[in-house]
């Protein structure tokens, strides 16, 4: 299996900054590999909350996580800069998936990167709906 080669900040559409944090270090003194999923869960959502797509406390539809992938190239460490890069990969019936990746300080080439599957259920029976209007229209405008 041919190894992933880093995206660009060209291959995306939406970006944030995140401020890493003292306690993301592990023992090795890098970014723990968990906290790239922290990192992605971020982007996605607080995207979906700021263009109006994502009621997590009263919504009566919720996108549920159903995989997730990362690759690694290269280091970050506190107190690096980051941010966090989300485009959408795919629009289903029910699903989506991003692509998201993580860029350290002003790197072109990503450090990380990965993909991440909501599928979109009833909050009340956890049964796949088709997306929502707000929704789609939100995930358009990071399409590629």
């Amino acid at each position: 299996m041919a190894r992933e080669t880093p995206l660009t900040r060209a291959d995306f559409t939406h970006f944030l900054e995140i401020s890493t944090r003292w306690m993301d270090n592990d023992v090795y003194g890098h970014i723990n590999n968990v906290i790239y999923y922290s990192f992605f869960d971020t982007v996605v959502n607080r995207y979906l909350i700021d263009h109006g797509a994502l009621d997590f406390r009263n919504g009566k539809v919720v996108g549920l996580v159903v995989e997730t992938t990362c690759s690694y190239f290269k280091p970050v460490s506190y107190p690096d800069c980051i941010t966090a890069a989300l485009s959408v990969e795919r629009l289903g019936t029910s699903s989506v998936t991003y692509r998201v990746a993580i860029f350290r300080d002003d790197d072109n080439d990503a450090t990380a990167q990965g993909r991440f599957t909501h599928v979109y259920v009833e909050r009340a029976t956890n049964k796949p709906v088709p997306l929502p209007d707000m929704l789609k229209a939100a995930l358009a405008k990071i399409a590629r």
